[in-house]
């Protein structure tokens, strides 16, 4: 195992890690997606306020709540980030030990694309793609392992479902 994730990632490092340029685009997607999700919640947030007040307390709930439970389950797993389990150097800078996984910037991600899907087809798709393009980033950036963002995305959907059910 210890060989293959290294040269696997080694694999899907090396054009990032040989062009300035696209090292950046690479650390710039990360903190676009980051940031682009928050402003697009306070947004969604402030339209639901307008436009929606009586389900003010799903949109904030439901996400709320999951980003707890996730949180929780994350520490109690404690695991490793792929810097700490193998002689890599991420790209994506992060002096944080642990709590690898699940992914909450995926899950947290994918959760407000959820919430935008609750509202509009359009807008939720566009946003999942925003989560995908996180989840990538993150796994180039050597700071989770697929698997970590594999299940933060799927906990942020089985979140994010709720919206639908409640």
């Amino acid at each position: 195992m210890k060989n293959n994730y290294q040269q696997f990632y080694h694999c899907i490092s090396a054009p990032f890690r040989h062009h300035s340029a696209a090292l950046k685009l690479l650390r710039g997607v990360n903190l676009f997606v980051v940031w682009i999700m928050y402003f697009v919640y306070i947004g969604l947030l402030l339209w639901v306020i307008k436009t929606h007040p009586s389900i003010l307390w799903k949109v904030v709930l439901i996400p709320g709540i999951g980003f707890i439970i996730l949180s929780v389950v994350r520490q109690r797993i404690n695991a490793p980030r792929p810097y700490e389990k193998f002689a890599i150097k991420p790209l994506i800078f992060r002096d944080k030990t642990g709590d690898s996984m699940p992914s909450r910037h995926v899950f947290s991600a994918t959760v407000i694309a959820m919430c935008g899907l609750y509202f509009s087809i359009s807008w939720g798709i566009i946003l999942l793609l925003l989560a995908v393009v996180s989840a990538i980033t993150r796994v180039i950036g050597g700071v989770h392992f697929p698997r970590d963002v594999f299940v933060g995305f799927i906990c942020g959907l089985i979140c994010g479902l709720f919206l639908f059910l409640v």
